[in-house]
């Protein structure tokens, strides 16, 4: 057959073709149920019912996977926004040093905005450890003086003067007190 016989093909009829095609594999899958047996099928069927089991398996721990990573992710980006105001708090604490040994030396005019800045800070869970005549905790002050005991005061170790006071940031020991012990 030379090219100039072959006929020329409709573009409809290759969606007919198709539709075609497809009633045969159908006609034929129903032809092949037919001819099975009634134990052929349930074997069958306890082989879907097993697949469909395999994917719902699949797709439950896909889903408890998905879930875990979520919640890591978020507890995550809660610890580095915790890490990172703790670290801006912590340089901010020599300022609140300055502030202090201004106000100490009589300088009145930063008491407002030591004030003002302290404030800020604790509502967002800075606390100030000033542990004047309290017993000594290794925790959260630092001895760097010691005194001894007055007579007849044999007990805990208590802390006698603060030198430099010390911060939690939300329950963390940021910086602990500088203090001069007695016992």
């Amino acid at each position: 057959m030379t090219p100039e016989d072959e006929p020329v093909s409709d573009p409809g009829d290759e969606g007919d073709a198709a539709e075609a095609a497809d009633t045969e594999l159908i006609d034929e899958v129903l032809a092949e149920v037919e001819a099975l047996e009634v134990e052929e099928l349930i074997v069958l069927l306890e082989q879907a019912t097993a697949e469909r089991a395999e994917y719902l398996d699949a797709l439950r721990r896909n889903q408890a996977d998905f879930e875990n990573y979520r919640k890591r992710v978020a507890k995550q980006l809660t610890d580095d926004v915790a890490r990172a105001s703790g670290a801006l708090v912590e340089k901010l604490l020599p300022v609140l040093d300055a502030c202090d040994g201004a106000i100490a030396h009589g300088s009145g005019e930063v008491e407002p905005v030591f004030a003002a800045l302290l404030g800020a800070l604790e509502k967002e869970g800075l606390a100030r450890v000033d542990p004047a005549d309290e017993v000594f905790d290794p925790n959260v002050h630092e001895a760097v003086f010691h005194e001894p005991a007055a007579e007849g005061d044999e007990g805990e170790t208590t802390v006698s003067a603060v030198l430099r006071p010390g911060y939690t940031w939300k329950g963390q020991v940021i910086r602990p007190a500088m203090v001069k012990v007695r016992g």
